[in-house]
């Protein structure tokens, strides 16, 4: 395509109103929410599907590995499937087998999404010539040239490589790179112990395979409520995964059959393979912003304002590009809100404060709001209520005794200030508490869990066991 000529009126003449550069979460919402208002919309796709990283490496693969790993440990651990017979093993290529189903079946349905509400789909390597064009290199080689009155950054983000560790070395993987293991290793190093680190050694240690996680900080996702950090960490160690806080690496040699890692402690270890899942930037170096008025931070980041636009104000920015918090549900919600604005200056529309976190451990944790440490330091008067999930009859039921279930709420207003859940189903659980949360005019209080019927026997009573718990705390 190219631009048309400039009416009588001087307007510029666009091939679209909008073109949306990446099709993970954050594309895919403004894409479908300017679509949705009769709006020209193009989308460009460096890969040969649509989904993005989200789909193909990050959040939908390695929860499909999560659940096949989680289903079983649970079969093995259940006397009624295994009693008098071996355990059941799988290695990560059976269980990737299920991940690859689950990627066609989202790729189908997103790319349905875009063919049902007529945005056009290009193929190909984008980069900007100026604020409103853009070019496109295709897989043959050709180039192709588009252009829109406005345009939205969602390329999202890669795992950091340093300039030192050869990711080429078919022993050394990144969280993208992981999912092509063709070996099965026994014995798995893994650098960073954030959410991909954290994830991806439940997955290995589910398996069977001794892991090592490397953690640079002194405790494992230090975000979270700290009694949910140590119950990861405990249950972590107390199913046989090695974690070494406080280190870094210092060099990695890896030869044809193994990998040994030194770090700067002059600890030295030795793996079939390291797992390196120390940070992640953004994918901008391709795009050639400097044509276009921007420029990226030293992590490869845009920086934009409330509505999500950039220092170039007609062109956008949202999801893993921009930085926290770099969640896939978070991503899609900020293109929806992106293209409101794209609409309309007055559009009022914003994310919520309390972005939930689901993290895919095994067990999951999952919270909203804040943190016993945050309220202590806000000198913030609370209470805890707890609920064992040991306890329930549902655990029982399904033998998912691991986990807990806690409330933080004001003393004296008795208003939910935070929800914080660790144990099978956390994820799913977690969104009961926080529909209570966003009640307003007195709604959100802690007293609801106790005053309504939950239906028996579910994971769902945790709420009402934890806020009598902690309603008996009061005095």
């Amino acid at each position: 395509m190219t631009t048309q000529t400039p009416s009588s009126t001087n307007t510029p003449q666009y091939d679209f109103d909008a073109i949306i550069i990446g099709t993970g979460p954050g594309g895919e919402g403004a894409a479908m929410n300017l679509a949705k208002k009769e709006k020209r919309v193009a989308i460009i796709e460096r890969y040969h599907k649509v989904g993005g990283g989200c789909t193909h490496w990050g959040t939908i693969p390695s929860k499909a590995l999560r659940q096949s790993v989680s289903r079983l440990i649970e079969y093995n651990s259940n006397p009624l499937f295994n009693a008098g017979a071996n355990a059941k093993h799988l290695t990560f290529q059976d269980i990737l087998s299920h991940a690859s189903g689950v990627i066609h079946k989202q790729v189908k349905l997103r790319s349905g999404f875009y063919n049902r509400n007529r945005v056009e789909h290009f193929l190909g390597e984008a980069s900007f010539v100026d604020a409103h064009t853009i070019r496109i290199l295709k897989h043959d080689g050709s180039v192709e040239k588009i252009t829109a009155k406005q345009i939205v950054i969602a390329t999202g983000s890669r795992p950091y490589h340093p300039e030192d560790i050869d990711f080429n070395h078919p022993r050394v993987y990144d969280s993208d790179s992981i999912l092509e293991l063709s070996h099965a290793p026994r014995h798995v190093i893994i650098y960073g112990a954030g959410v991909i680190g954290s994830e991806y050694a439940s997955i290995f240690r589910g398996l069977g395979i001794k892991v090592d996680l490397i953690n640079t900080r002194d405790r494992l996702l230090s975000f979270l409520d700290a009694e949910m950090s140590d119950s990861l960490s405990y249950h972590l160690w107390n199913n046989g995964v090695v974690i070494r806080h406080g280190e870094q690496i210092e060099r990695v040699d890896a030869t044809d059959d193994h990998v040994v890692v030194h770090l700067e402690s002059g600890k030295k270890m030795k793996a079939d393979c390291l797992l390196w899942a120390n940070g992640r930037t953004g994918n901008t170096a391709d795009l050639e912003l400097s044509s276009a008025g921007l420029k990226a931070d030293g992590r490869g980041q845009l920086k934009v304002n409330k509505s999500y636009q950039t220092d170039v104000d007609n062109i956008y920015a949202v999801g893993d590009v921009i930085g926290y918090p770099s969640l896939a549900s978070a991503a899609f919600d900020q293109g929806r809100i992106c293209a409101s604005a794209m609409l309309s200056n007055e559009s009022k529309a914003k994310l919520i404060v309390d972005i939930p976190t689901g993290i895919y451990t095994i067990p999951e944790i999952s919270s909203v709001g804040k943190t016993e440490q945050e309220l202590t330091e806000a000198k913030i008067p609370y209470e805890v209520g707890r609920a064992q999930f040991k306890h329930l009859a549902r655990a029982q039921i399904s033998n998912n005794l691991v986990g807990s279930l806690k409330i933080l709420f004001h003393r004296e207003t008795k208003e939910i200030l935070g929800i914080h859940c660790f144990g099978e189903n956390a994820a799913e659980i977690i969104h009961i508490g926080q529909a209570i949360m966003q009640q307003e005019n007195g709604g959100n209080t802690i007293e609801y869990f106790v005053e309504t019927t939950f239906n028996y026997p579910t994971m769902a009573e945790a709420f009402r066991v934890a806020a009598l718990n902690g309603l008996n705390r009061l005095f």
